[in-house]
């Protein structure tokens, strides 16, 4: 999981298939090149699968396979965590509140 969009990008296929301008919406922060590099990596891996449908113009979409769907449960621990960390996240954010408590 060493690259930055690799969470973000598992939690949006978690929720279905999608295409990469789909995921590039979703994700705007990163750039084509990153999104690309990190899907492939994925699909490496064997956590994503990439499916070409035959039509004009192709579409490809991205979806989790099987053992991409193992991690939904460590995805949603992850969310439930920055969900219930939220403000003090903010507050240790450059140009937010460093007075946060620590521990």
């Amino acid at each position: 999981m060493g690259r930055r969009w690799k969470p973000l990008t598992l939690y949006f296929l978690s929720y279905g298939e999608l295409r990469f301008s789909e995921l590039r919406r979703r994700i705007p922060e990163a750039t084509q090149k990153m999104l690309t590099q990190t899907l492939r990596e994925l699909e490496a891996d064997g956590v994503v699968l990439r499916t070409v449908h035959e039509q004009v113009p192709p579409k490809v979409v991205y979806s989790l396979t099987p053992y991409g769907r193992t991690l939904q449960p460590i995805l949603a621990a992850m969310c439930e965590w920055g969900e219930a960390h939220a403000e003090l996240l903010a507050r240790t954010r450059p140009g937010g509140n460093r007075n946060a408590p620590s521990g």
